[in-house]
């Protein structure tokens, strides 16, 4: 059985940020990536564009890519978004999940993630990720190693033209932000390039046994 990988985000290019590197290397592997996106982003650029863009990159890494069609910057820990992002993993069926840390100053983010640890509460393997927003609270516990990806991943951002140069960070572009963080981690990891996970639940074995075939996971995340 393939494995099946759920990725969440508040805005077009979150997910490529936080875990664009990992979800490539597991696309290489065989697994089946799907994208959930809860808002087009339209406050930071044109909506239509934003989604063109989000097309984009889905595109790149292959993955099935769903908006949430929310409004941006009014996502609230809410019965509405936990029932969409239950939806969604009951569609998608996924072994593992990567969703925004809920530490972050983007409001957006924070319901998000307040809100997935809900929706999520019968999923075994779920992991939260980083953008240019979060807190320094944020201490990853799980590595990606992505030195043999960075290119890709950073055309994945990059395929997110209209918000290169909008990081707000001194006068670095997203892509200058995403490698400069992907090195820093890669220290930590003791490696060139990484992306660091914040672990809620997470069975590495389990995670191990399904990609080689050797264990199904049903419909709720369980055995």
């Amino acid at each position: 059985m393939a494995l099946k990988v759920l990725a969440i985000g508040a805005h077009p290019d979150d997910i490529e940020f936080g875990c664009g590197g990992t979800l490539i290397k597991l696309k290489k592997l065989g697994a089946k990536i799907f994208m959930f996106v809860a808002t087009q982003g339209e406050l930071g650029g044109d909506p239509e564009i934003r989604i063109s863009e989000a097309k984009k990159a889905a595109e790149m890494l292959g993955a099935e890519l769903i908006f949430g069609g929310m409004k941006d910057t009014t996502l609230t820990y809410s019965k509405e978004l936990i029932t969409k992002l239950e939806d969604v993993i009951k569609k998608t069926e996924p072994s593992i999940i990567f969703v925004n840390f809920y530490e972050d100053t983007h409001q957006d983010h924070y319901s998000l993630s307040k809100s997935a640890i809900t929706a999520t509460r019968y999923s075994r393997n779920v992991l939260f990720y980083e953008v240019p927003s979060t807190s320094a609270s944020f201490k990853p516990d799980v590595f990606t190693d992505i030195s043999d990806v960075l290119k890709e991943k950073l055309e994945l951002l990059a395929a997110h033209e209209s918000q290169v140069h909008k990081v707000n960070i001194g006068n670095l572009d997203i892509l200058e932000v995403a490698k400069s963080t992907a090195n820093f981690r890669g220290i930590q990891a003791r490696c060139e390039y990484a992306e660091g996970f914040h672990p809620y639940r997470f069975q590495f074995l389990e995670i191990l046994e399904v990609m080689n075939g050797k264990l199904k996971i049903s419909k709720n995340g369980t055995k």
